[in-house]
């Protein structure tokens, strides 16, 4: 399977933090900031690190930015080019654009130029998202503590026609599967006897580490 290449464009805190966690899950980054100083401490963390100003249309185009997976968004003192860099990116056909919301106003601009994804550092943690973005199984998550989340994750041909007793995810993972959404049903607190089809999103109970390791190893591309 080829790598998911993504660009980061912003290298603060959570540009960094997103960074750092696509680079230590062997994907190509792109690490973009106009600040030589941020730049200069990723050169040795992502694939590529590049001086850039994301405002102009010229250099994201001398990047080949259209031929990324996923463009992250991550610039946090200016709006305006946070929002100026999402147009731009959305114009040149960029596949897949998340970007770092500062405020409610902000976040209401970001969906009228369509931005795809619009997190929240607050709210939510780089290092999670980050993991998401990796994997087209991972729906949805809600952080329940540091170590602990809930997440929806859809199950594939490998989980197709067994039930849960039978794949015993609590023994071998760790981690519990509270609830089934198969078209508009949910089934809560499913049966063992319950048996799982493709396309079923399977909503986990657990820490992280397990919850990674069973998306990884059991429902993972």
């Amino acid at each position: 399977m080829k790598k998911k290449e993504f660009a980061v464009i912003g290298l603060g805190r959570f540009g960094g933090s997103v960074c750092r966690t696509l680079s230590e899950q062997g994907m190509e980054v792109l690490a973009i900031d106009i600040n030589e100083d941020k730049v200069n401490e990723y050169a040795s963390i992502a694939s590529q690190a590049v001086v850039a100003d994301s405002t102009d249309e010229n250099v994201l185009k001398s990047l080949g930015i259209r031929n990324f997976d996923h463009v992250i968004v991550a610039i946090g003192d200016n709006i305006q080019a946070s929002i100026l860099t999402t147009l731009i990116l959305k114009e040149l056909g960029v596949e897949k654009i998340t970007v770092k919301a500062t405020n409610d106003y902000h976040e209401k601009v970001l969906k009228k130029i369509g931005a795809d994804h619009i997190v929240h550092p607050e709210r939510d943690m780089g290092e999670r998202i980050a993991n998401n973005m990796i994997s087209n199984n991972v729906l949805d998550y809600l952080e329940l503590s540091d170590r602990h989340s809930i997440v929806e994750i859809v199950a594939n041909k490998r989980l197709h026609g067994h039930s849960l007793l039978e794949l015993d995810i609590r023994a071998k993972y760790g981690i519990n599967i509270v609830a089934i959404k198969r078209n508009n049903d949910i089934i809560v607190s499913p049966l063992a006897s319950e048996v799982i089809y493709e396309g079923d999103i399977l909503i986990v109970i657990g820490a992280d580490q397990d919850i990674d390791r069973f998306e990884s190893e059991v429902v993972g591309e």
